[in-house]
């Protein structure tokens, strides 16, 4: 499952994402609500776990406002206050489930887990959106501007999980293992080669460039 972590402490959220990661899942971490918000709007995720209490947006408010714009990902709130009075505001702000701090890593991806099965098949969304870029999952077509791009399947692959990643740098390590499989460094330049195909391919024709290099650590897909 694609899993979005909106939870402003750091070493809390690098917690979690090793624990759902460790359970098979991937995962997406941002610190404020603005962000969360923005994630959770332009990207698809099947389970969305939002801290309560969240820096320039609070995390009830950003559900409150993806619920009422039909955005029905299912969400579990996290939260240091468990009492019952809060625990239903979290449920009638659009939350599927209410989670109270401190709690296990188990039970953590349990509840994870539990609400990703809710998801109907059907109903999921199989279009990616970032900017003017779109990625259709279904019939693997890739626009932009509504003009189409052929692309390759690696091409496709790398091009997904840097969608799914936006705004968030993505290290050569982590292309290695999540697009071609590699948990080793084969020593080749077969990520240049790929990332400069693809730049070509969705930006050279276009008014500003969306995939960035990072120097020294890996690559940035941005709107």
């Amino acid at each position: 499952m694609q899993v979005l972590i909106v939870e402003d402490a750091v070493d809390t959220s690098k917690f979690m994402a090793r624990a759902l990661e460790e359970a098979g899942h991937q995962t997406q971490v941002a610190h404020n609500g603005v962000e969360g918000e923005n994630l959770a709007r332009s990207l698809n995720f099947d389970v969305l776990v939002f801290d309560r209490m969240l820096p320039l947006k609070d995390g009830m408010k950003v559900v409150e406002d993806l619920r009422a714009d039909g955005i029905n990902t299912p969400v579990l709130f996290l939260s240091a206050l468990g009492d019952v009075e809060h625990r239903i505001e979290g449920l009638k702000a659009g939350g599927d489930d209410y989670l109270s701090k401190p709690y296990s890593s188990a039970e953590l991806v349990a509840r994870v887990e539990v609400l990703g099965k809710r998801v109907d098949p059907d109903n999921r969304t199989t279009l990616l959106k970032l900017g003017d870029l779109e990625m259709d999952l279904i019939t693997r077509k890739v626009r932009r501007a509504s003009k189409k791009i052929d692309i390759q399947p690696r091409e496709f692959r790398l091009l997904e999980y840097l969608m799914r990643n936006a705004g968030q740098i993505v290290t050569r390590t982590m292309l290695l293992e999540k697009v071609w499989d590699y948990h080793f460094d084969p020593q080749t330049n077969v990520i240049d080669v790929h990332i400069s195909r693809l730049r070509t391919k969705i930006d050279k024709e276009f008014d500003h460039p969306m995939l960035h290099t990072v120097r020294g650590t890996g690559y940035r897909l941005e709107a």
